[in-house]
């Protein structure tokens, strides 16, 4: 029998853990891109197969469902597995999917190709969120999780935005391309400094009479992330609708994702001190931009103005309920994870679902008030919910 791999205990602060957050900070950053680069690139690839926007859409449904089915089960069928192995599978997963969109001859093919990134998606976030809580001790949570989500703001921030403007420019096969050596070179560099941790540690045992919380949690996670992808999976056909042009799509987005910087700093800065009340603040803010950019369509400015404000919100959202999936101990860290991580794409999906039905039936004006309406019921969950976002 091989002995266990040497693991790292807990860090007792962010600078001991920055080598491991770092590390997985680069891996959330490969996952996010790949899971969001249709978004900005939609409408190229469905004039390439010569199929809808909507249908196109569903790509973020199919691959957000296959998360959504398998996070859970593959997190308990995999727990006895080094985590950091388990890791680095995902992430060659990724690199082969992205680079068989890259050049797939028909849509069936890029669907089947996102599906397996997908199955990759189910495992990595379940994983990651495991992961960065146990690098640090259980006061760090909500900083080491805003600093690893800080990859995600980078998929958003340079990821899709830049992808989208070399697809535009040059096509989007070439985009997927490049994502898929920007995947394999993310593999090798988590390989090399991301250290092993045990599965287990003295913070990780569950407690059955938290699970309440944990659904609180979870639930909310879902309903925000519906109200957010309703829109946000559409915006490229939003942004043309307002007189933005194709070409300067790339940089809208990429604008957006920087500001989602400044919701990351501050989920990083208040979660460790003041969680319900941050939650609380992001999700209103959240909600009255959606609102906003709901009135001001089609108004290039204000839309653009709207917008801005909408993702700086955004930006704090994943760690606000990571960190209090995690914190509730309803579960260990993994499959408190595995559930954000599902739930999480509950709701990509079926806003990506729900959005092209809307964009069919309503046209695009109207998904902005849809989505704010959802994300408003999650702020009624966060107010009602006291003891799931407690400090």
């Amino acid at each position: 029998m091989s002995p266990r791999p040497t693991v790292t205990e807990p860090a007792s602060s962010i600078p001991e853990a920055a080598g491991g957050i770092v590390a997985l900070t680069l891996a959330t950053f490969a996952a996010i891109t790949t899971e969001m680069l249709p978004v900005g690139l939609l409408p190229q690839i469905g004039d390439a197969f010569d199929v809808s926007d909507g249908a196109v859409g569903l790509l973020v449904t199919v691959y957000a469902f296959m998360v959504a089915a398998l996070a859970l089960p593959l997190t308990l069928g995999t727990r006895r597995l080094p985590r950091k192995g388990l890791l680095l599978t995902t992430l060659a997963a990724y690199t082969v999917s992205n680079g068989v969109v890259a050049v797939a001859p028909a849509f069936a093919v890029v669907a089947g190709a996102r599906a397996l990134g997908g199955i990759a998606h189910a495992l990595f976030f379940s994983l990651s969120i495991g992961y960065a809580a146990r690098l640090v001790r259980p006061h760090l949570t909500g900083r080491a999780m805003a600093l690893v989500t800080a990859g995600a703001s980078a998929g958003f921030v340079l990821g899709v935005p830049l992808s989208t403007t070399l697809g535009t420019a040059l096509g989007w096969r070439l985009a997927f391309a490049v994502l898929a050596g920007v995947c394999l070179v993310t593999t090798a560099l988590v390989a090399a400094y991301l250290p092993p941790v045990a599965s287990e540690n003295e913070h990780t045992h569950p407690v059955a009479g938290r699970r309440p919380q944990l659904a609180a949690a979870v639930t909310t996670n879902a309903v925000v992330y519906l109200g957010q992808y309703v829109v946000y999976t559409y915006i490229a056909v939003l942004l043309l609708h307002t007189g933005v042009a194709e070409d300067a799509v790339g940089a809208v987005l990429l604008g957006v994702g920087a500001l989602g910087l400044l919701g990351l700093w501050f989920s990083a800065a208040r979660l460790d001190v003041a969680p319900r009340q941050s939650a609380v603040l992001v999700l209103a803010v959240l909600t009255a931009s959606l609102v906003a950019l709901a009135v001001a369509f089609p108004s290039r400015g204000g839309v653009l103005a709207a917008t801005a404000v909408w993702g700086a919100s955004f930006g704090a959202v994943a760690s606000i309920f990571q960190t209090a999936a995690v914190r509730t101990r309803g579960a260990t860290p993994d499959v408190a994870g595995a559930l954000v991580n599902a739930t999480a794409n509950v709701g990509i999906g079926g806003g990506a679902a729900l959005g092209a039905l809307v964009l069919h039936v309503s046209g695009v004006g109207a998904l902005p008030w849809l989505g704010a309406g959802l994300v408003a019921a999650g702020l009624v969950i966060v107010l009602a919910a006291r003891r799931t976002f407690a400090a």
